[in-house]
């Protein structure tokens, strides 16, 4: 049986008065998949581990492992001895900033937590502040289990308080440790905007900064966009974007591309939140990284405008308006293959629109290209085309399916009915269709292009496959156009039923069918 999900979906394909909204594709399983890649995303978490050459780091670690902890807590609880307190407390910092398995659970388990929880107030001794605000850092770093445990035991409001320390590399790390506490999950981060967070984290980005903690700052702000189960209170995302508006045009790279993914991932949180994104002012200077020189700072920019033209026509008319589509030859050939896939999946939602955008596709010359990354691309860039065609044969009208017939896309098309995803199957066969309906006069020559190419053949093979839905499509095709009924006018346009397709009465293309 065909999945429920994708049954839900699929039944806007078969009904011209469908909801435009509803063809539009969020990322579904390209999400899944991309969210997997962490090398192109800002990490939730980060640990703050030093660079040392490897000989010193195994000279600590021989000299480390034999710390006794139980002792190592005393020593960090002698508030009267401060040198040794500091010089313990420094060292649980340099345990916790082993690059090879942190012993996090067995300080933890030490009771050494609400110790360095009792010195992140101790403004007399602001090394100490600062050795413990890192060590916490770095436990915060770790499991969700184990960052919760640092805000059980009260690091969150110290360390808001933190922020306004006159030491500045006590500030970043007080920043650090919240961007790692704020990671953890929507649970974390609604709790620390609760506190506060918002507008003391916003006041470091300034001229005077220097670049390391504005990097900080930045990452911080993409783990306050993160996450959408629930998304960041709408307040919240308001006090964002101007910030977003103003580090979108820092030279920075690390910066550009953190901010980048920001908006990428409000935009992620429905068409409520797209359109705070378009009315902050922000999408203008967001196309013209579809071109950037780093690939990084290309695929968070594809991925932040991909996501608003999952929203509604008017939404995806902003992007359109900006030239977006000029962008796109280049990345629909571009040597890495997920960019190509994100741009196909991009053009999906655009053939998903009105007829006008459908032939500001067209007028872009990107059928040929997307046409050839149907026939030439990795299976999920096929996958990503296959919507794009069949999206176009159901909001397109008979010249624009026409077009898409001329530029030849019947036989990759029709290659794809080989492949074992039942989903992509179905969307092909669904497009096969509405091709055939729209045809009118057309209609034999479109089915000896269908036949020439094997199409028919795999068609005919379809109905015996195991998904009813496919099976009914298949059986439906050959019925209607492959059988040799004599009976069939092929000079009538075709009127299909209540799940089927019927031409728009008003359309200015000639009632005969196609012109090939």
């Amino acid at each position: 049986m065909a999945d429920p999900g994708y049954k839900n979906r699929i039944q806007n394909f078969k009904n011209k008065g469908k909801d435009q909204d509803e063809m539009r594709r969020r990322r579904n399983e390209v999400t899944v998949e991309l969210r997997k890649n962490k090398r192109e995303e800002t990490l939730q978490k980060r640990r703050n581990v030093p660079v040392v050459d490897s000989t010193d780091e195994d000279d600590i670690e021989k000299s480390l492992s034999s710390t006794n902890l139980e002792e190592l807590v005393a020593q960090a609880s002698m508030v009267d001895n401060p040198a040794l307190q500091l010089m313990a407390i420094q060292t649980a910092r340099k345990l916790l900033s082993s690059d090879r398995n942190p012993p996090i659970d067995a300080l933890i388990v030490s009771g050494i937590l609400p110790i360095l929880v009792m010195c992140l107030e101790r403004y007399d001794e602001p090394s100490l502040q600062f050795e413990s605000a890192w060590a916490l850092t770095n436990i915060a770093s770790g499991t969700s289990a184990q960052t919760n445990r640092v805000v059980q035991a009260g690091a969150v409001p110290l360390f808001l308080k933190l922020l306004h320390s006159p030491q500045q590399n006590v500030c970043e790390q007080a920043v650090w440790a919240l961007g790692n506490i704020i990671g953890d999950g929507p649970q974390l981060r609604d709790y620390v905007i609760e506190l506060g967070v918002v507008n003391p984290l916003l006041s470091f980005i300034k001229p005077d900064v220097p670049i390391s903690f504005l990097r900080n700052v930045t990452w911080v702000i993409v783990n306050l966009c993160r996450n959408k189960d629930p998304p960041p209170p709408i307040q919240t995302i308001r006090e964002l974007l101007p910030a977003l508006n103003a580090l979108i045009h820092h030279t920075d790279i690390n910066i550009l591309v953190d901010t980048v993914w920001a908006l990428s991932y409000l935009t992620d949180g429905g068409n409520e939140q797209i359109q705070m994104v378009i009315d902050s002012g922000v999408v203008p200077k967001l196309i013209p990284l579809l071109s950037h020189k780093e690939v990084k700072v290309q695929t968070a920019a594809l991925r932040a405008v991909g996501n608003i033209v999952t929203g509604t026509d008017e939404q995806t008319q902003v992007v359109l308006n900006c030239d977006a589509l000029s962008h796109f030859p280049a990345l629909l050939s571009h040597p890495k293959e997920k960019i190509c896939k994100e741009a196909v999946w991009f053009l999906s939602n655009i053939t998903a629109g009105n007829q006008m955008q459908v032939q500001a596709v067209i007028d872009a010359g990107l059928l040929p290209k997307i046409i050839n990354n149907l026939s030439k691309g990795d299976f999920q860039t096929q996958k990503e085309a296959a919507w794009a065609i069949s999206n176009l044969t159901i909001g397109g009208n008979k010249e624009q399916v026409a077009t898409l017939i001329r530029e030849g896309v019947i036989p990759p098309f029709c290659d794809l009915l080989n492949c074992k995803d039942a989903q992509v199957i179905q969307v092909v066969l669904d497009g096969i269709n509405n091709m055939l309906k729209m045809a009118g006069a057309e209609v034999e020559q479109l089915c000896t292009m269908i036949e020439e190419c094997n199409g028919l053949d795999k068609i005919e093979l379809l109905q015996n496959h195991d998904n009813i839905e496919i099976y009914k499509i298949a059986y439906d095709i050959i019925e209607q156009y492959f059988s040799g009924d004599a009976d069939d006018d092929p000079n009538l346009a075709p009127t299909a039923g209540e799940t089927g397709f019927h031409f728009d009465p008003n359309t200015n293309v000639p009632n005969e069918g196609f012109k090939f």
